[in-house]
């Protein structure tokens, strides 16, 4: 049957269609269904169906933006609604539960029914749950990191080009806009495409978005990066393995993070983008993502996967027992980039060492520094702010200037109540307190660390501060805060 498109803007962050209940009896359609639509010039895609009694008439339908853009669709066009065939994969997803081993073609047909939208939410959370209990193979996680790079468009580029990922965990660790921009002043060519915030309150997309744009396509891309040597942009935007978009934002919603997934969907972006040159950064410790022994075994990982696709990959181990800067959150994160690229006084020192320890560690792996000496160079482009200048002509080119207005909002407040040395800060507990006072989607949310580890308060002094836009969120957050206040923060 054809029902005439009625656009409403809905954003559902997935294909999802609306219609009247009388429409879905006459196409004995249930709530829920798969659903195939086709446009007028035979495109597809699979959606979700649900029911109204109300906004929609009989004979129309409603689709997400999602399904708009993708089929392009306007108000009254007509498509053709069928009832969609049952995924082709859920067998072979259960045979991964079951700790079989999947050939390459089995992991292609599942990244082919994910991508095309075959599969629920729910199986596609079924299928990364299978392969977080049973793990993979080292075959099989480069066949689904072949897989995801087949899924999507790539970046051809000339030149020398370098990349850094981290798997993230660690509270503020907001390194790679420093990394690039101090990369990129050298001469190095960083297609830097980053997602947003899985597990922790931030990622790097979230926070450039504060002061830029990080929604480009390829060609908007390739222009900036011909201009600047660089760009900081979100995957998601690219169809860069779309397929990886999808199971990291399912990830997101069932916390759960596995290892051939993080391999695959780490690796299968930076092929996407042509980099040659790659530096993993994996930081291990008590509350951190990994354990050094786990550390040490992810590295091995990397190496030998990297060895597959013949790509200069280096992996270094760093500490993780701590948060790193003083800003948690988009908001925060960016004042401490700002603040260290500026080299003004009171920065987040341990940021600032680390970012140009692992840029030396990527000058020297692309050959642009010597053996050792990739920390001086690095060094002497930051403090010469010939660091900063790249960064503002990255985030000039993309259409943002440093300049933040913040809006208002409320604070918390935490003093010390007698004199202390903090022992210890959670990160998992750091991470999910500025989650709860409502990162990463309320950007200026977050918390401000004004006591580090070894650093003394006395009674009175501010030792945590916790902001957010709404005054409810906020209540959560201190509840958060005095429910586990002993394990966030550990004092002598």
């Amino acid at each position: 049957m054809k029902l005439r498109v009625k656009k409403l803007g809905l954003l559902a962050g997935r294909p999802v269609c609306m219609i009247h209940e009388k429409t879905a009896r006459e196409l004995n359609l249930h709530l829920a269904d798969r659903v195939v639509l086709k446009n007028k010039v035979g495109k597809e895609l699979v959606c979700t169906l649900n029911l109204l009694s109300k906004i929609v008439k009989p004979h129309e339908i409603i689709v997400s933006r999602e399904v708009a853009n993708c089929l392009h669709l306007k108000n009254k066009d007509k498509v053709t609604v069928t009832i969609a065939h049952p995924p082709s994969c859920m067998n072979l997803i259960k045979k991964k539960l079951k700790g079989e081993r999947l050939t390459r073609a089995e992991i292609h047909k599942i990244v082919e029914n994910i991508q095309n939208n075959s599969l629920t939410e729910a199986e596609v959370a079924f299928f990364i749950s299978a392969v977080y209990d049973e793990g993979m193979t080292l075959s099989e996680t480069k066949h689904l990191t072949e897989a995801m790079v087949d899924s999507g468009n790539q970046l051809k580029l000339r030149g020398r080009i370098g990349d850094k990922h981290c798997i993230g965990g660690i509270a503020g660790n907001r390194t790679t806009p420093l990394v690039v921009a101090i990369c990129a002043a050298a001469g190095l060519i960083i297609p830097k495409t980053s997602s947003r915030a899985i597990t922790s309150a931030a990622g790097t997309a979230d926070t450039l978005e504060i002061i830029t744009k990080v929604n480009f396509s390829i060609s908007q891309i390739k222009k900036i990066i011909k201009k600047t040597n660089a760009c900081l942009v979100w995957g998601g935007a690219l169809g860069l393995a779309p397929v990886d978009d999808k199971i990291i934002r399912i990830e997101r919603i069932v916390n759960v993070d596995s290892t051939a997934q993080l391999l695959a969907s780490i690796l299968s972006k930076k092929i996407s983008v042509g980099s040659k040159y790659i530096l993993i950064d994996i930081p291990y410790g008590k509350s951190a993502k990994v354990s050094k022994p786990q550390a040490k075994d992810l590295k091995e990982k990397f190496l030998a996967i990297a060895r597959l696709f013949d790509l200069e990959l280096k992996v270094v181990l760093t500490d993780g027992r701590e948060p790193i800067g003083r800003g948690v959150g988009p908001y925060g994160e960016i004042k401490d980039i700002i603040s260290i690229l500026k080299q003004e006084n009171g920065r987040a020192m341990d940021l600032e060492e680390k970012s140009v320890y692992l840029s030396g560690k990527l000058l020297e792996l692309a050959g642009i520094a010597n053996p050792g000496m990739g920390i001086t160079l690095a060094k002497k482009i930051l403090v010469s702010k010939k660091a900063l200048k790249k960064f503002k002509d990255i985030v000039s080119a993309q259409g943002g200037s440093l300049r933040i207005k913040k809006p208002k909002s409320f604070a918390y407040v935490i003093k010390s109540q007698r004199k202390i040395k903090i022992k210890h800060l959670n990160n998992k507990l750091i991470n999910n307190l500025a989650k709860v006072a409502g990162c990463p989607e309320d950007k200026f949310s977050g918390l401000y660390l004004n006591k580090k580890k070894d650093e003394t308060a006395i009674k009175g002094e501010t030792i945590l501060t916790i902001y957010s836009q709404s005054k409810e969120k906020l209540n959560h957050a201190k509840k958060f805060y005095r429910d586990n206040k002993r394990k966030i923060i550990e004092t002598y």
